[in-house]
Formats: structure tokens, sequence, C-alpha cells
């Protein structure tokens, strides 16, 4: 939950670059595209990666569906499917600013679209995620499972990720929040 605090943020700061897009106001692509490598690696690689490869794991294994039909009822299958649709937004800001980097002004429309699509899924999902899925996770893993989670979720901040990655986005978020957000 506390990476979900600067993924919010960085879906703020994500939202007033699209604003100022929108308004054809002069935006500062490198901002953008640091954005779609924070997104890419923080949220999707580490904080997705962990939930899809450990955390939806153990919950199916606790006896709750994580596959199936995504509803109410199957709710880890829900988000699962939502961090692919997530992706394919993702590459479409991405396909957006590398055209706009060639000048074509036009694209600006293809980041905001699919930005303001990426931003409404996200702040969707973490609602779920924190109201639900992980109350549901909690209440249904042992404490050992969790404390094995933990462990698990911060090797995987440190193989799949790398040492003092996390932390650089941390930083960028924060540096980010400063421009945009005051």
């Amino acid at each position: 939950m506390d990476e979900h605090k600067v993924i919010k943020d960085a879906l703020r700061i994500l939202e007033k670059i699209c604003d100022k897009l929108d308004y054809g106001e002069t935006v500062d692509i490198e901002h953008a595209e640091e954005l779609i490598d924070f997104i890419r690696i923080f949220a999707d690689k580490c904080h997705h990666g962990k939930e899809e490869d450990l955390l939806f794991q153990a919950v199916e294994e606790a006896g709750i569906p994580n596959k199936g039909t995504p509803d109410e009822e199957n709710i880890f299958y829900a988000l699962w499917l939502e961090h692919f649709l997530g992706r394919d937004y993702v590459k479409g800001m991405a396909d957006g600013i590398a055209k706009y980097k060639t000048g074509d002004k036009v694209a600006s429309y293809k980041i905001t679209e699919n930005g303001r699509d990426y931003i409404e899924l996200l702040r969707e999902h973490i609602e779920k995620e924190d109201d639900k899925a992980y109350l549901i996770a909690d209440s249904n893993l042992s404490e050992e499972k969790k404390k094995e989670l933990l462990k698990k979720f911060d090797e995987v901040e440190k193989e799949k990720i790398g040492i003092g990655v996390h932390e650089k986005y941390l930083t960028l978020i924060d540096n980010y929040k400063k421009i945009y957000l005051q």
C-alpha cells in the first residue's frame, strides 16, 4: 500500500502533463518519458510483478480464486487483467511520446487519451486493491505466509529491479511533485 501512495502521486503528475498538452502548453517531454519509465519499472515490473508472481499465487493457495471470470467474487483475476490493460495504455502513451518528439503535435492526443485512460484505470485499480483485495489477502493468509511474502517482495526488488532503483524512482516523483503539484 505504501507503493500505492507514490503511484498515485505519479498519476497526479501525469494528469498535470495531460492538462498542459490539452491546453497546447509546452511540456518537457523528457518528464513524460521518465514517468513512462517509472510506470514500467516501479508500478508494473516491481509492484504489479510482486502481485502477479507472489501475492496472487499465495491467495490461490489459500483457496481464493484468481482465474476464471473477472467479477466481484474473483477480484484477483480482475486485477490481473487490469495489469494487462494498463500496459496497453502505457504503450499507447510511449508511442505518442515518440511521435510527439518528431514534431507531430497531433500525437499529444494519443498521449493524453492513453494517459487519462491509464489514470482512471489505475485509480480504480488501487482502490479495489486497498479497499478489498488486500483485506481479503490479509484475512486469509497466515502470519507466516505474510512474513514470507514480505521477504520475497524484498528479494524481487533486489533481483528483478536492482538495488537503489526503488529509491531512484521515489526521488524522481518527489522532484516532479515540486514541479507539477505545487
